[in-house]
């Protein structure tokens, strides 16, 4: 799986790179024949609606590795700062509150599984020498949170971006690789600082509540990673921000939202029912994927909002309320 997710980046970046020189090689050479040179730093356009439009700037790789410091780094801030806080409060309570019913949420889950028919174990079959084919219903479920998943999408954006010359296509697909990393900055580190086992590991060693080993040993995670890699979930995670990423720039698809996070569902359901995770990794795994995925959209998206028309929506306001008023 390492090899497939390093392979996919790279190929990524060779067309981000190519792409790049043939664009500025064509620019420079209309820049000195018409002596424009505001076509060296054209940004493309997008209407959201009748007082929003985004901009983009050419995509350029080094920002995928320049923004990944800065995504970081705020989005730590924001889990404590004004707007967010009391959902981080929300997040850490949430899980708390959950743990107690965990062994019931996995039973539960199990019991609805069984009655689709649904298996706990996860087969993928080999698609030329990549193993990323769902052999069954619920490993397609789960296939929702890997990585592959992600830079699949990725690929396919870059390629339409590269076809049309599209900047938020472009700009979106290495959002996306950037939402790969800092996620991963983010799961890593608190997975091998709670170490707490799987479902799985639980229900074989007889007990119904999982065990906790904090700060477990590299040589005993690398070992044995599922006694201790459980909270948060890192699929999760890496869903819900790829998920933000996709909304934040394509707001006026009002399609991706409902369908995602009901996909977002699916998978939740799926790694209770194969007792990968327990209910209560969920909560901070969601939390890091929004605060994340808005960080990484908002530090690319220019927002520019159409002053004359939300003047006369303000003059408006007012002239109705002056209206109200007078008639009372």
């Amino acid at each position: 799986m390492k090899t497939t997710i390093f392979l996919a980046i790279f190929l990524l970046i060779s067309q981000v790179n190519f792409s790049e020189e043939i664009e500025k090689n064509d620019k420079q050479f209309v820049a000195t024949i018409t002596g424009d040179t505001s076509l060296l730093n054209a940004r493309q356009a997008y209407k959201i609606n009748t007082d929003l439009r985004f901009l983009y700037d050419r995509p350029r790789l080094q920002d995928a590795v320049n923004n990944v410091p800065n995504n970081l780094v705020n989005s730590l801030k924001d889990i404590v700062s004004t707007p967010y806080y009391p959902y981080s409060i929300a997040a850490l309570g949430s899980s708390l509150a959950l743990m107690p019913t965990d062994p019931w949420t996995i039973k539960q889950s199990r019991t609805i599984a069984e009655n689709l028919n649904m298996s706990e174990n996860h087969d993928y079959k080999n698609l030329g020498f990549l193993k990323i084919v769902p052999g069954n219903v619920n490993s397609a479920f789960y296939f929702l949170g890997n990585g592959t998943t992600v830079i699949l999408i990725g690929g396919g954006l870059a390629t339409y971006g590269l076809i049309n010359d599209d900047y938020r296509s472009l700009s979106t697909s290495l959002q996306l690789m950037e939402s790969l990393v800092v996620t991963g900055l983010f799961v890593q580190p608190l997975k091998r600082i709670t170490g707490r086992e799987s479902p799985f590991v639980t229900e074989a060693e007889g007990r119904e509540y999982s065990h906790w080993t904090f700060a477990p040993s590299f040589k005993q995670y690398g070992r044995n990673t599922s006694r201790y890699d459980a909270m948060p979930s890192g699929h999760l995670t890496t869903a819900m921000s790829a998920l933000v990423v996709i909304a934040e720039n394509y707001p006026e698809k009002n399609w991706i939202k409902p369908v995602g996070y009901g996909l977002l569902g699916l998978l939740s359901f799926e790694m209770m029912q194969s007792k990968v995770h327990w209910a209560s990794d969920y909560p901070i795994a969601l939390l890091l994927g929004y605060i994340t995925g808005k960080n990484i959209a908002n530090q690319r998206i220019i927002r520019e909002e159409n002053r004359i028309t939300k003047k006369k929506s303000i003059q408006k306001k007012i002239q109705l309320t002056t209206s109200s008023i007078y008639d009372i």
